[in-house]
């Protein structure tokens, strides 16, 4: 028995304890969070993008042709003059608006659709001129919310049809 405890003891020193016994750890590895794999994809794209935006701006598409846009002229319809009396606070002046009033069209086959239904544009500029007071054409600003009013006024009154604006020849409040 000493014999087989003397091999023992030499087995035992010849091998260190499992515990004792030193396993090569490898490095550890890096782990991309989700944040930064977000901003490397978002980075990606900015920079795909602005590369892809300049070869479309500065002609990559290899078509020498100058892209040419189709310009319609605009078609403009003269209306009658307008004459009212202005709406006063109280004064005993009366005070007078006399508007010459031009539409645009956006082509010229609207003017045969709208020429029927003039006399229902002409009543609508007469009800709403009369209830405007003279401080409310006071300045630039009294003028476009004029000429945007009849605009919105004349498309509800050629519905389905529809102008591009209304223009003014003449204004003049006495």
């Amino acid at each position: 028995m000493a014999a087989a405890k003397a091999k023992q003891a030499e087995a035992e020193q010849d091998d260190p304890p499992e515990a004792e016994t030193e396993v090569p750890v490898a490095a550890p590895k890096k782990k991309f969070s989700l944040k930064m794999i977000i901003m490397a994809a978002a980075g990606l794209l900015v920079i795909g993008g602005g590369g892809a935006g300049a070869y479309m701006y500065f002609g990559g598409s290899g078509h020498d042709k100058p892209v040419q846009a189709e310009v319609k002229p605009a078609t403009f319809v003269d209306l009658p003059d307008v004459l009212v009396n202005l709406s006063n606070a109280g004064t005993d002046r009366t005070q007078y608006l006399k508007v010459k009033i031009v539409l645009e069209l956006p082509d010229a086959n609207v003017v045969g659709q709208i020429q029927p239904l003039m006399p229902r544009v002409i009543d609508a500029f007469q009800t709403y001129l009369r209830e405007l007071r003279p401080t409310d054409l006071d300045g630039s600003a009294g003028l476009y919310r004029l000429k945007e009013e009849l605009t919105r006024r004349v498309n509800s009154a050629v519905a389905p049809n529809r102008i591009t604006a209304v223009l003014f020849k003449e204004i003049v409040v006495q």
